[in-house]
């Protein structure tokens, strides 16, 4: 139920501004103010939130804070084309802080996608839990290491994308196709990270992935 109500709430914050873009559009508005119109409604969305759940998280708070700056600049630059291309700040830098952060204490692939994650490997009999495995595993950490490079890397090519859509395609014809492509990185995003958790063996508890702990188990036995 958790999921569904996020999963909604994306699309809504993904389609509304996109459905508001053409509606003024079709009121005869102006590229220039339609686009500042929908590039302040979700920063708005996301004030409002932060100050009605009176609580800051690191995700919320960084993404609102992407959003912000980006749209800052947007608008000191005066450039319908720099506007069409905001996203590409929210994907680009989200894409870069995924890689600078594989060192960190937990990367973020690890800390964003435990809860989805953490409930599905219980069904495969993943031995322990996930901070147990961190702390005594490499191969463990090793995976969400590369899981959060590879995030990095889709998301940095999302933002190449916005950017060349942004400057070489009609302005009317931007905000669908990049609403679009937030469906299509998120899409290339569940396959290419499944498919590497997959051939890494972190589904399968049985796989070389846990062997440290199967010896150690055996040891004390």
């Amino acid at each position: 139920m958790f999921w569904r109500r996020r999963a909604v709430r994306i699309l809504a914050d993904l389609g509304i501004p996109t459905a508001i873009f053409y509606g003024l559009r079709a009121l005869g508005f102006g590229i220039y103010l339609t686009l500042v119109l929908t590039a302040v409604l979700p920063v708005a969305v996301a004030v409002v939130r932060l100050l009605r759940d009176g609580k800051v998280e690191g995700l919320p708070l960084y993404l609102m804070s992407v959003m912000l700056i980006s749209t800052a600049v947007s608008l000191l630059d005066g450039s319908p084309r720099f506007l069409l291309a905001r996203g590409a700040w929210l994907t680009g830098i989200t894409g870069l802080w995924f890689i600078a952060s594989v060192r960190a204490a937990r990367p973020p692939a690890f800390r964003y996608t435990r809860p989805v994650l953490e409930h599905r490997t219980r069904l495969v009999v993943i031995p322990g839990d996930w901070d147990e495995l961190w702390d005594r595993l490499p191969g463990f950490r090793r995976v969400w290491r590369i899981g959060s490079v590879l995030w990095g890397l889709a998301l940095l090519g999302d933002s190449a994308a916005r950017v060349v859509m942004a400057y070489t395609l009609p302005p009317n014809l931007v905000p669908a196709l990049g609403t679009a492509l937030y469906g299509v990185t998120g899409l290339v995003l569940i396959v290419t990270t499944n498919a590497y958790f997959l051939a890494s063996g972190l589904y399968d508890g049985r796989s070389r992935l846990y062997a440290p702990l199967a010896a150690r188990w055996e040891t004390v036995g």
